[in-house]
């Protein structure tokens, strides 16, 4: 897409049309990146270990947290160039990418040697037992490494997005899928190498370092809107601060999913037969992060149109956009909800076939996604909130969901009510946070007005 298309895409085009033509190629490049994981899980089912699915499991939250801090510092870019390029501060917009993408590759590789030194102390803290300890280490061993190219390639996604060039992301995210896919085997049987969890692993890092090149190759053939280059590479502390406080409500949702995933496999260790729970909810939320990136990709064409409106002061173009979002995220949420429940078991099935895992699953999976328009208004509101600078109820509304109701609620219920505690834990959360996004949305349509300096008594919202 030329620089005057993009820019025209998101000042002129209906915002409806925007956001779609935008959310569709992000879409369909976060469920390649799903592959990422449910290909990993399925292939790791055909080892017919349930040690190997638990161990899997118990290395989710180290994935989350990872996001997380990607997401800090790459959503908070994505907004404020947003906003810089609909201000016509195009220089600006350079720095704030530039700058973000440096600092993204200094933090990578803090984690991964960080992430190395203190393996095994992490894995235990989220659950690992002795019996799975050593295949956890094995999968956690390559997800550390690949956070030298995780961090960087998603703030070049989201400097793409922000300037709405999505087609080269979700280039370079589905090369890495199809990569990922023709190599787990390869890695994973004996027919190949035969490192088992492992190969799963260095498979998947393997492709995520050839999606980070081909998103290095783009802006250095200078074909993108924002440009990037050493002399743009300006670290302050005024623009860390912005950017971090815009990225920051993202980021918590992830934290807060890793905080209650942990929660929920030590809460499931306690019981019995715990390491079958684990491994059935370790397949849950593989699954589960199907449905999040299917709202995640939604927001990924909303967010770009709201801000660049927002930075041009239009009102009623941002209006206009909150307004399809809201809609359009309800009805995608309800879609995902009605598909896991009506095929829970059938989808539990595709990666064991034990009787128990496949019990434990199918109720844990009804349970996650029973009220899942929770999650997407709470994270359309969160996105809103980032983007009209009001950040501080976003971080509030980003810690609702799965930390400040379902925190308390995995902590309670199984031991009241053993495991049938761990499927009330979510829907008593999600019923807070609908409550409490009722309550919000009027509040956020006026402070993004008045933050806009617009007065409209009418609004689309």
């Amino acid at each position: 897409m030329t620089e005057r298309k993009a820019e025209s895409l998101l000042a002129d085009v209906r915002p409806s049309e925007a956001i779609i033509k935008l959310a569709v190629p992000a879409t369909l490049a976060l469920l390649a990146k799903a592959v990422y994981n449910i290909v990993d899980t399925a292939y790791i089912g055909m080892l017919h270990s349930e040690t190997a699915l638990a161990a899997v499991g118990v290395t989710l939250p180290l994935l989350l947290i990872f996001v997380s801090i990607e997401n800090i510092f790459a959503a908070g870019a994505a907004v404020l160039a947003g906003r810089q390029l609909g201000a016509g501060k195009k220089t600006e917009a350079n720095i704030t990418i530039s700058t973000v993408v440096a600092a993204s590759a200094v933090i990578g590789a803090v984690l991964c040697f960080g992430g190395l030194l203190l393996m095994e102390p992490l894995l235990r803290s989220f659950g690992a037992s002795e019996e799975v300890m050593p295949l956890a280490k094995d999968y956690a061993l390559w997800m550390f490494i690949a956070a030298l190219a995780n961090l960087p390639a998603q703030s070049l996604n989201c400097a793409a997005r922000a300037e709405s060039s999505v087609r080269i992301s979700s280039i370079a995210v589905i090369t890495g899928a199809v990569l990922n896919v023709a190599l787990d085997p390869v890695f994973m049987f004996d027919w190949g190498l035969g490192l088992g969890v492992g190969g799963a692993s260095l498979a998947t890092t393997l492709s995520q370092f050839v999606t980070l090149c081909i998103l290095v190759w783009y802006y250095g053939s200078g074909r993108s809107v924002i440009k990037l280059g050493r002399r743009y590479i300006k670290p302050a502390v005024k623009l860390f601060k912005e950017v971090i406080m815009i990225g920051i409500p993202s980021a918590v949702i992830q934290i807060c999913l890793a905080l209650a995933t942990s929660l929920t496999n030590i809460a499931a260790a306690a019981l019995p037969e715990g390491d079958l729970i684990i491994a059935a909810y370790g397949v849950v939320q593989r699954l589960i992060l199907i449905g999040c990136y299917v709202i995640m990709g939604f927001m990924q064409g909303y967010q770009p149109v709201a801000a660049y409106a927002f930075g041009a002061g239009n009102g009623e173009r941002f209006s206009r956009s909150a307004h399809f979002s809201s809609r359009t995220t309800l009805l995608l949420s309800i879609l995902v909800s009605c598909t896991y429940t009506f095929l829970s078991r059938p989808l539990i099935m595709l990666f064991n076939q034990n009787p128990t895992v496949i019990e434990y699953g199918a109720k844990l999976l009804i349970s996650q996604v029973i009220l899942y328009p929770a999650f997407g208004l709470c994270y359309m509101m969160t996105i809103t909130f980032q983007t009209i600078g009001a950040s501080r109820y976003g971080l509030f509304l980003s810690t609702i969901r799965q930390g400040l109701f379902y925190v308390p609620a995995i902590l309670l219920l199984p031991g009241l009510y053993g495991a049938a505690g761990l499927c009330l834990a979510q829907p008593l959360a999600d019923v807070l946070t609908l409550i409490v996004c009722a309550l919000s949305y009027k509040p956020m349509k006026q402070t993004a007005l008045h933050n806009m300096g617009v007065i409209r008594g009418d609004s689309e919202m």
